[in-house]
């Protein structure tokens, strides 16, 4: 049996293919010419293929099995440098997988660029987001499924979960034009909203059994997150409040339009960073929630 490929020869093969002749791979190395061509000898009877053409020409050129095994080689190298990372990473104290929830009120274009950001600033840290509504984020820190959580605070018995408000977000009650309630052009009273069907977004997590929120109408259908509630309501399935920043372009646009209702709570809803103490934030997690807070603040 073969014996396997060595990283040092990958690492001379790959050396000679990027510098482009056996004596600049051998000057790149610090090592003699002889050395090197003896090394990627060595490598070719290993895998009882040529990698080079040296024929009719002075820069040695990859063979078609050449080209595969390069292919090859980079990812494996590649492979091992990440490792390197990672394990030095942990030596840190950085955490090698970040899980977070994150409820839909939290504006998904600045999730999107902090998550970007995140993405160069720790290469080697695996990242599970779980999306959710109400009590979703906060079931998922107090279970452990998440080690941090983003959006609305809620009250908990618990005193090992702690609330830290990073920012804010505005939700907005509305429908299409067409809509009864959105061809209205005054502001609209709980008489007019009791027989008109509300889109709400029920709870999964079973938190908040027994309590809406912003419920006006007698007639209800019920989703389980926002995106879903949108489609129904640019369909003219109903009314119901979304956040602003996902119906900005429809408002804008004229898809929809946003009612005059006062009884509505329209104000700023608090975003908090919620932590279990139980659970305390690696660098990396800090980093997350230290952006996002710094992109909320910044946010129109």
């Amino acid at each position: 049996m073969q014996p396997h490929p060595t990283l040092d020869q990958l690492h001379v093969f790959l050396t000679v293919v990027e510098k482009g002749s056996f004596s600049a791979a051998s000057r790149a190395l610090n090592r003699t010419q002889s050395v090197v061509s003896y090394t990627i000898a060595n490598l070719e009877a290993q895998l009882r293929v040529s990698l080079f053409s040296r024929s009719g020409t002075k820069r040695p050129q990859l063979t078609e099995a050449g080209r595969s095994v390069l292919e090859d080689a980079r990812r494996l190298l590649g492979d091992l440098d990440l490792m390197r990372a990672r394990v030095q990473a942990l030596s840190d104290g950085l955490e090698a997988e970040l899980n977070v929830a994150m409820s839909g009120i939290v504006p998904s274009h600045i999730v999107v660029d902090v998550l970007r950001a995140f993405r160069s600033h720790y290469p080697t840290v695996s990242l599970n987001v779980t999306v959710g509504t109400l009590g979703i984020v906060m079931d998922a820190v107090i279970n452990g499924k998440a080690v941090v959580g983003f959006g609305g605070a809620m009250a908990t018995r618990s005193d090992q979960i702690v609330f830290e408000r990073i920012g804010q977000s505005a939700m907005i009650p509305v429908a299409t034009p067409d809509h009864p309630l959105g061809m209205l052009r005054r502001p609209i009273s709980l008489a007019d909203v009791r027989d008109e069907t509300q889109l709400v977004v029920y709870d999964a997590s079973g938190l908040t059994k027994g309590r809406d929120f912003n419920v006006f109408s007698l007639k209800t259908w019920r989703v389980s997150d926002n995106a879903t509630k949108h489609l129904f309501i640019r369909g003219g399935l109903g009314w119901g409040g979304l956040p602003a920043y996902l119906v900005e372009d429809d408002l804008a646009d004229g898809r929809l339009v946003q009612l005059q209702f006062p009884a509505f709570d329209q104000g700023a809803y608090p975003i908090h960073a919620i932590c279990n103490v139980a659970n305390p934030l690696g660098p990396a997690a800090r980093w997350l929630t230290g952006e996002l807070q710094a992109r909320l603040a910044g946010a129109k």
